[in-house]
């Protein structure tokens, strides 16, 4: 079974130090959810695995091989939600997804099941501007479903959601996961899981010396 793996991670944000020796192994149909404090490096970590930071020491695995022995191929696999949710204000919630889709190589992915999924199909015309920032937040959602990637990274994904909408983004997980996909998402609330990990950041913060980092 191919794991993703972070092996003895160490990640400075200019002199701040973040956390180091952590570790983590994340197999096909697994969730890791990340916690702790503010200033933990929960974010910091998800950009890590995203290939968008690099860290100081450690490195990446897939499998076998070094994440940056072939970061387009990483790239293809991974769905990176963060904390802005890039609704495109003068397309429709419809014509959002279907951008992200086509994107992703899905010009004919089915977009209106994506937003009844999480509860927008009735407002598929309607501009993002005109969206409230909960609607926003799970037409970004939806983009999962309609541009598939084998891991998703999701930052903070409860934020703005009521607790239908937890729900639906719960059973989008455990879909994923019964495919064979992959989850990490850092939270500051439980969500509706099961079987999940956890990796509390705080473990890894460097000497009471070294400042927190977002």
């Amino acid at each position: 079974m191919t794991l993703f793996e972070g092996r003895d991670l160490t990640c400075h944000r200019g002199l701040r130090q973040v956390f180091t020796g952590l570790d983590f192994a994340l197999p096909a149909g697994g969730v890791l959810l990340l916690t702790g404090p503010n200033g933990s490096g929960k974010s910091t970590l998800l950009r890590i695995m995203a290939g968008l930071l690099t860290p100081v020491a450690g490195a990446l695995f897939w499998g076998d091989e070094k994440v940056t022995e072939d970061p387009e191929a990483h790239r293809g696999r991974v769905h990176y939600l963060g904390h802005l949710d890039a609704v495109k204000p003068v397309l429709s919630a419809a014509e959002n997804l279907a951008f992200w889709g086509g994107l992703r190589g899905r010009p004919n992915a089915d977009v209106a099941q994506a937003l009844e999924h999480f509860g927008l199909g009735h407002l598929a015309k309607v501009p993002g501007r005109m969206l409230s920032a909960g609607q926003k937040r799970r037409l970004a959602l939806a983009r999962l479903l309609v541009s598939p990637a084998e891991l998703w990274l999701l930052d903070e994904p409860s934020v703005g959601l009521d607790d239908a909408s937890l729900d639906n983004l719960g059973a989008a997980i455990a879909r994923h996961r019964s495919d064979g996909g992959r989850v990490a998402a850092a939270t500051h609330v439980p969500l509706p899981v099961e079987d999940s990990e956890e990796l509390t950041l705080d473990d890894f913060i460097g000497g009471p010396e070294m400042e927190l980092a977002w």
